[in-house]
């Protein structure tokens, strides 16, 4: 997105109405019909009631947690949950767990969302009276039209969304104004219904009502995208979003009291089995249906388009942070930050098709949908006080009184939606596996890193130098090109010098060692060249943000044209019969993977950890491919991982028979 969109302006506020407010914007399709299902008898303390709880849920969850407190939290100018991990992780090592779970968690609600939003739209075409007959929730064909909008949806990503993207905006503008101006009539009708704005009606309900929990659970529904709106704070900037969800509360508030006010206004006994209210408001159903469900599908879609960008976001910065595997990521069309990835593309579409076909209607995936989201508040929860507290330095009792305000209100959401978690067993291996991925690959590369072991490069100077000169030694290559992990220039892996001293010497004019250091900012691309040997050994440091893919074949290429103009290196082939033609030297990367050694003997624990990381490594991107290294120039050696060698082995010897 162009920076100048993070300023606030009117077209930076258009956009963010696309891009930000989709998921939340689009609740009042199911959040109100849902709370007269669990409600049960239908009376004016169950509407005051909920739309109160809804009310404050907005204030105290949305507005006051995400939108004045969360969203100060950006690393530079990104948000999310690895974003707000890379501000405090150096006060807490354990820091790691909490987004790794917020994140799974967040990722996993992400394959129900698309399914109960479009779902929900497409079922308003059963209040079209003309079509009343053949569109009925949970039938084949609002199932095949569901799934067919989500084929197409998840096909398209692999073309980016510029096109598409510039009507978000303008779509969602009118996806506002109309939730807003219907709620308006209805309100208008009965203006009695601004009482239920009073916290007692919402507290009175949750106190006396026998179905309290179920209540709780339906309510915390309206702000189901208040987490996936802090995740995409990079796209717009906190300014544009602050002053846009004054806009988009104000339409929200009034489409819950119209839904409300409506219902208040039909006669005593009516059933509202299969009714919902968000389209028994629309008025002249004959004409104005249609567009309304027209609309409604836009902005369902445009909701889970966002979903599924800052999914791909999520798993990228997650690559980049090492908690998930190098997997195949792609950049579509030339938006800074928008990224395609193949394999989350289609697990995410699978997910949604099998939801859809397992659930069939809006009503009952909502009885599944809002516990994950509700851990993944709660592990931001966790982060934010640190952010608060060591980052922004409030004093204590200010952090205090915050952090009981969040925790009261999503303790309650929590428990209120743990009642779900036998209707959502579906969902358990998704995230699960999540999960899972993410915790294995941090510890298995904690473990990894306990086995680095660096040695001065200093004193290796004059050994690379005297086998650089060794005429006896066949030539490996002209330039030899090292990956290194060393944060300090004057260090190198004892690995490095043994693959190239000790296995079959590896004999070159130059040694080149490169190491690529994550920077907190989001697009940081800098390098820095140091010659520790003129000409013979050369460090070259990459500085690139946690958002850019390191394809250090073309950065390599680039640094060395840069050198070639400044005259600090020459690259003329050092083979007499080439060098006379002036003939570009031979490059050579050497990329060393390790396996798990059969010579080790470790804990349970280590054991299961290390075995499911080469399991699951087997499944991503091989170091070439992942670090954009040409096959052609590239040698992968393998290193065998010992973590802790077998001892105490008694061999005996007999003699020969």
């Amino acid at each position: 997105m162009n920076s100048h969109l993070k300023t606030l302006s009117f077209a930076g506020a258009l956009i963010t109405l696309g891009i930000i407010f989709g998921d939340i914007g689009t609740s009042p399709l199911y959040v109100f019909q849902t709370l007269l299902v669990e409600g049960g008898k239908i009376n004016p303390e169950l509407v005051l009631g909920s739309i109160s709880c809804i009310f404050w849920t907005l204030t105290l969850q949305t507005t006051f947690k995400y939108i004045v407190i969360t969203l100060q939290a950006d690393n530079h100018g990104e948000g999310g949950i690895f974003s707000l991990y890379a501000l405090v992780r150096r006060y807490g090592k354990w820091l790691a767990i909490p987004a790794i779970i917020g994140a799974g968690t967040l990722l996993a609600d992400g394959i129900i969302t698309p399914p109960i939003s479009v779902t929900s739209a497409i079922e308003g075409l059963s209040n079209v009276p003309a079509l009343a007959s053949m569109f009925v929730p949970g039938n084949n064909l609002i199932l095949g039209i569901v799934i067919g909008i989500m084929l197409l949806l998840f096909f398209f990503q692999q073309f980016g969304t510029k096109v598409v993207g510039s009507a978000f905006g303008p779509v969602m503008l009118l996806w506002f104004l109309m939730i807003g101006v219907l709620g308006a009539i209805q309100f208008a009708h009965n203006p009695s219904i601004i009482k239920a704005i009073n916290p007692y009606y919402g507290i009175t309900l949750l106190m006396n009502h026998p179905r309290a929990i179920y209540l709780l659970g339906a309510v915390f529904l309206c702000t189901t995208g208040a987490e996936a709106l802090y995740s995409d704070l990079g796209h717009c900037g906190r300014k544009n979003i602050q002053v846009s969800w004054i806009f988009v509360k104000i339409t929200l508030i009034l489409s819950y009291l119209g839904q409300g006010a409506w219902v208040l206004m039909q006669p005593a006994g009516k059933d509202f089995t299969g009714v919902n209210p968000f389209y028994q408001i629309v008025p002249n159903p004959h004409l104005f249906m249609i567009p309304c469900v027209a609309l409604a599908t836009m902005a369902t879609i445009i909701a889970s388009q966002a979903l599924i960008s800052g999914s791909f976001t999520l798993i990228s910065e997650a690559v980049s942070m090492n908690f998930w595997p190098r997997i195949t990521i792609k950049y579509p069309s030339n938006i800074r930050g928008q990224i395609y990835i193949p394999s989350i593309n289609w697990i995410l579409c699978f997910g949604c098709i099998a939801v859809s076909l397992y659930f069939r209607t809006s009503e009952a995936m909502t009885a599944a949908y809002g516990f994950s989201i509700t851990i993944a508040m709660l592990m931001t929860t966790v982060l934010m006080y640190y952010f608060m507290r060591y980052v922004k330095h409030w004093p204590v009792w200010l952090v205090t009184i915050i952090l009981c305000v969040f925790l009261t209100v999503e303790f309650s959401f929590f428990v209120a939606n743990a009642i779900k978690l036998l209707k959502r067993l579906f969902f358990l291996v998704f995230e699960f596996g999540l999960i899972f991925t993410m915790y294995i690959w941090f510890k298995a590369r904690k473990i990894n890193n306990r086995f680095l072991h660096f040695i001065d490069l200093k004193d290796q100077i004059p050994l690379l130098n005297a086998l650089s000169s060794d005429q006896s030694v066949s030539k490996y290559s002209t330039h030899l090109i090292y990956l290194t992990k060393a944060n300090n220039s004057k260090q190198i892996e004892e690995k490095i010098m043994y693959s190239i001293m000790s296995r079959k010497p590896k004999r070159a004019d130059t040694y080149w060692f490169i190491h690529i250091e994550t920077t907190n900012e989001p697009y940081t691309m800098e390098y820095s060249v140091e010659q520790l040997e003129e000409g013979k050994v050369i460090r070259v440091e990459f500085r690139l943000g946690f958002r850019i893919q390191p394809r250090i074949n073309v950065l390599y290429r680039k640094v060395i044209e840069d050198m070639v103009s400044r005259n600090e290196i020459d690259i003329t082939s050092h083979y007499d019969s080439l060098k006379k033609f002036k003939i570009t030297a031979d490059f050579r990367f050497v990329i060393m993977e390790k396996f798990l050694s059969y010579n080790n003997h470790f804990s349970l624990k280590e054991g299961f950890i290390l075995n499911s990381y080469f399991a699951i490594k087997k499944l991503g991107l091989s170091e070439a491919k992942a670090f954009g290294l040409d096959t052609s120039e590239t040698y992968v050696e393998k290193i065998p991982m010992i973590v802790k060698p077998l001892g105490n082995i008694i061999l005996k010897r007999i003699d020969a028979v």
